[in-house]
């Protein structure tokens, strides 16, 4: 019968279907793979055929059938369908299965403007040619089908209005190469690029979606993570707002500091008004946020800051609860409460906290930052003065309302700002870090702006990379891997175009990076160890010392040759401290184990000749950049051995790296009974990485009395991660009772329920 379909050909002619020709596609795809058959991917594709097909769409059919049957029992179908949609991709980008010389594609693309001039200009042809005969396309055959549909709708260059696609993904990882390496001597340069495309298309190395999406093109805005400081001012408040719109419109995630902001009621000009409070100007954040579109799809994603003790607190922490108005409620954007140690004293003390509006109590708001003594003592002596305008209330009631929320939005965070600054990179008298970012791993000094061409703020930039665990065969590949990451990044920062003075200047002043991990669940599972029983402890210690230690000596390195980061004084490291001088020694209880490198000769290097960056790590969620390495989200236990995952195309099926292998050694989220495991291994890497962790919490409600998750459990929680030194609290997970094979998709599937606009960090590119 399907001898009598007509297909429409590209040319509008039309054929008998050629089922040969598509049993000779679907079996070349199928090499080398176990447990699939040809046979059932074309008999459930025939069943879609009718008379007219065109020949694109028998392709998307094949692909289809082939990705329909992915599943735990047969993972490779995940390998088929993506030889096959790779197959069709560069059908559709090049009219032929062989990509394009290197030059050729270069140079036709860049006539058409789509790729940045520079890259034919600084390359020589016969550097071209070199590079070309480097490159190895048949690492397109490793991807997995969620990476090809992740590559297809988000990172491949395309004309978004036509769809039609220009590139494969081994020219992408060249070409990024290419760019991010191009100021470099030649003789250095060719090594680095070709260093930088084996790591990063093999998987050692994985990029964030502004330089994956972007680098290579005329558009030059690549960094990840952007922190905006409001100070207690008009003039700032629109300046913040500002900043926001410019980096919003260029696909950065926000994180916003909206702390100073006085309370509702405050005497403005002498009395002669009062003070409308924080929420109206909240909300012009809000709107800010939501002003530009990302990718042509959804307004930009933003997490606000203010202190616990701040006046508004109990109006600030329902702005998410799906009860109340629009007029008391900011639904779409997400909040950082700032706690410190002074807070949880009140808590276990069973004490009040009192609620100050900050600009009646001059230089608390700094000192809750730079000195917890200074704060202390001017936090009681004004809570003493009756003069002062303040409210109380017990503190175990105020942590039950923050829990309260965290617990029905999932993303209501948290930030420990005294840990922050107490186990920095920063010297926090010189460079105080007041806020973090959208996914809360960022952690970097930050100055109010007074208006957007103002150069004296402090505009807070992160670029973003992380190293593929699961791809290692030996800790030693991290001296390489990580030289590479930090060479390519802190290039970018020369690279990229910057939309604000003030974010230009912190960014070449301080040159920050953020290196983070993906994959853990993996690399854990393979070497038999797990997050619930402390057996993973000394591994993860090892790995991040490992990690820590060889970030910090590629950034010496490249102090030797290119000087030291300008504001290198202000970082702890100028005062020979490091990330293991001032840890939590809470830690050592459940993990003594003792470091295995040469830190003294470290030390002895950095203090001659500095540090290129003042920041080298940052553990961010991954989820976006997970797919494309097959890797499991970030530091995350997976929820089951297949996720699933909406996309525009479909439904998007990934099965965990060698399941059928290691399926008894993976520890699978709600498997793991309570968050003790887990946040201790967060408390190990915390010991060593300079930024902060994407952290996050999970409770499963069927497992308590009436499905209900104690309240003493979440606030013993809090007290838990305070103590370990975990700087912030990223997403409240709770499992909704959906089979976790059918929805992996959201940090928090029953806490976003609410909050369709802004479901994961990814809109704010923060995700990996």
């Amino acid at each position: 019968m399907n001898q009598d379909i007509k297909v429409v050909k590209r040319d509008g002619s039309k054929e008998s279907i050629d089922m040969e020709k598509i049993h000779r596609v679907v079996h070349w795809a199928s090499q080398d793979l176990d447990g699939v058959s040809v046979s059932q991917v074309e008999i459930n594709a025939q069943l879609a055929f009718f008379d007219g097909i065109k020949t694109e769409d028998i392709h998307e059919t094949i692909i289809k059938s082939a990705a329909d049957l992915i599943s735990s029992d047969s993972p490779d179908y995940q390998y088929l369908a993506a030889r096959l949609a790779i197959f069709h991709l560069r059908k559709k980008a090049f009219q032929s299965f062989t990509p394009p010389a290197l030059f050729d594609h270069v140079s036709k693309l860049t006539d058409m403007g789509i790729y940045d001039n520079d890259i034919l200009n600084k390359y020589t042809k016969a550097e071209f040619k070199e590079l070309n005969s480097h490159i190895d396309h048949w690492r397109d055959m490793n991807f997995s089908y969620a990476a090809v549909k992740q590559l297809e709708g988000k990172y491949l260059v395309q004309n978004r209005v036509t769809g039609e696609i220009y590139e494969s993904p081994q020219l992408l990882y060249m070409l990024v190469g290419m760019c991010l390496f191009q100021d470099y001597i030649k003789d250095s340069r060719m090594k680095f690029v070709k260093s930088f495309y084996d790591s990063t298309s093999k998987f050692k190395i994985s990029l964030p979606t502004p330089i994956m999406a972007g680098v290579r093109t005329p558009t030059r805005q690549f960094s990840s993570c952007v922190l905006i400081e409001s100070d207690d001012d008009l003039d700032s408040i629109s300046a913040a707002s500002g900043a926001i719109v410019k980096y919003v419109s260029q696909r950065a995630g926000i994180g916003i500091n909206g702390g100073r902001i006085r309370g509702l009621g405050s005497p403005i000009r002498g009395g002669e008004a009062t003070h409308t409070g924080c929420i109206p100007f909240f909300k012009h954040f809000h709107t800010a946020v939501k002003s530009c579109s990302q990718g042509g799809v959804r307004g930009g994603a933003a997490t606000l800051f203010y202190p616990l003790w701040h006046l508004e607190v109990e109006g600030l922490l329902v702005l998410k609860n799906n009860a109340g108005t629009d007029e008391n409620r900011i639904r779409h954007l997400d909040y950082g409460v700032q706690f410190n140690g002074l807070m949880y004293q009140r808590f276990l003390d069973d004490k009040d906290i009192t609620l100050f509006s900050p600009n009646d109590v001059p230089g608390l708001y700094s000192a809750f930052f730079v000195d917890q003594n200074e704060f202390k003592s001017l936090y009681e002596k004004y809570e003493k003065d009756k003069t002062i305008r303040k409210t109380s209330i017990k503190a175990r009631d105020l942590f039950a309302k923050f829990m309260k929320e965290r617990a029905n939005t999932g993303r209501i965070y948290l930030q420990n700002v005294d840990h922050c600054n107490t186990h920095s990179a920063f010297d926090a008298k010189q460079a105080p870090i007041r806020q973090s970012n959208l996914c809360m791993e960022i952690t970097l000094p930050t100055k109010p702006l007074y208006s957007v061409q103002d150069e004296n703020g402090e505009v807070a930039l992160c670029t973003l990379s992380a190293v593929n665990l699961g791809a290692l065969e030996s800790l030693d590949e991290l001296e390489n891997i990580t030289e590479i990451i930090v060479r390519a990044l802190d290039s970018l920062l020369d690279y990229q175009d910057y939309p604000l003075k003030a974010a230009e200047l912190s960014s070449k002043n301080r040159r920050t990076l953020g290196i983070g991990v993906t994959n853990l669940a993996y690399y854990l599972a393979k070497n038999g160890v797990k997050y619930s029983d402390g057996s993973g402890n000394e591994l993860v210690h090892k790995t991040f010392e490992a990690l820590q230690y060889y970030s910090l000596k590629a950034s010496n390195k490249l102090a030797q040759e290119l000087g030291p980061c300008p504001l290198f004084s202000e970082t702890n490291y100028a005062n020979n401290v490091m990330p293991v001088d001032n840890y939590k020694k809470d830690i050592d209880a459940f993990c003594n184990t003792q470091l295995m490198l040469d830190w003294n000769a470290l030390r002895k290097d950095i203090k001659a000749t500095g540090l290129r960056n003042s920041t080298l790590t940052a553990l961010m969620p991954c989820e976006s950049s997970s797919q494309i390495s097959n890797s499991t989200n970030g530091i995350e236990p997976p929820r089951g051995f297949v996720s699933i995952k909406q996309s525009k195309d479909g439904i998007l099926k990934q099965v965990v790296p060698e399941y059928e292998k290691l399926r008894n050694q993976y520890e699978l989220l709600w498997d793991i009974k309570d968050n003790e495991g887990y946040l201790q291994l967060c408390a190990i890497m915390q010991k060593f990485v300079d930024q902060s962790i994407s952290t996050n919490t999970h409770y499963d409600p069927s497992q308590y009395d009436g499905s209900k998750v104690p309240m003493k459990l979440f606030l013993m929680d809090l007290l838990k991660a305070y103590k370990y030194g975990i700087k912030t609290l990223y997403y409240h997970n709770t499992r909704d009772g959906a089979t976790d094979e059918q929805n992996t998709n959201k940090p928090s599937e029953l806490a976003t329920a609410g909050d369709p606009g802004d479901d994961d960090c990814e809109d704010g590119v923060c995700k990996l």
